[in-house]
């Protein structure tokens, strides 16, 4: 991974809501989505940066014994360099140290690369929420024990 990643400030809100925008345009987080999220201490946001340009970010939502994986999102041309696999780590790890012994999520159900990162951590399937997202699309809601990845 050429990429380094690091706890997101509120300095990278802009960046950050950009490629929202860009990587999420039908389902894009707000701008003060980002602003709120960030003022919660029930939330850990990373950001990953290649040559000081952020390229990608990932959150977390920690209520012991249960963690969420917000969002996980790396732009395409840095697909395929661990970028997302560290992040999803680095939040894993972090809602351990937090107490959670389960982290849940929603996957697109037309999002085949992302699902294959999840299950090789652990996460299973075990809800279907039809429609969830603004386009149509089915989210497959995702759960993994903590201690439970490969």
């Amino acid at each position: 991974m050429s990429a380094g990643f690091r706890v997101m400030t509120a300095a990278d809100v802009n960046a950050v809501a950009e490629l929202e925008g860009v990587l999420f345009p039908i389902d894009a987080w707000p701008r003060q989505m980002f602003v709120d999220e960030l003022a919660q201490a029930s939330r850990h946001y990373l950001v990953a940066e290649d040559r000081d340009e952020i390229v990608g970010y990932a959150g977390l939502m920690c209520l012991p014994p249960v963690a969420d994986v917000q969002t996980i999102a790396v732009l395409p041309d840095f697909e395929g360099q661990g970028i997302g696999t560290a992040l999803l780590t680095e939040l894993l790890a972090e809602a351990g140290r937090r107490g959670a012994t389960e982290v849940l999520l929603e996957v697109r159900a037309d999002n085949p690369r992302a699902q294959q990162l999840y299950r090789r951590f652990g996460f299973e399937q075990i809800h279907l929420r039809p429609r969830y997202y603004r386009d149509g699309v089915d989210a497959l809601v995702m759960r993994a024990q903590l201690g439970a990845q490969a």
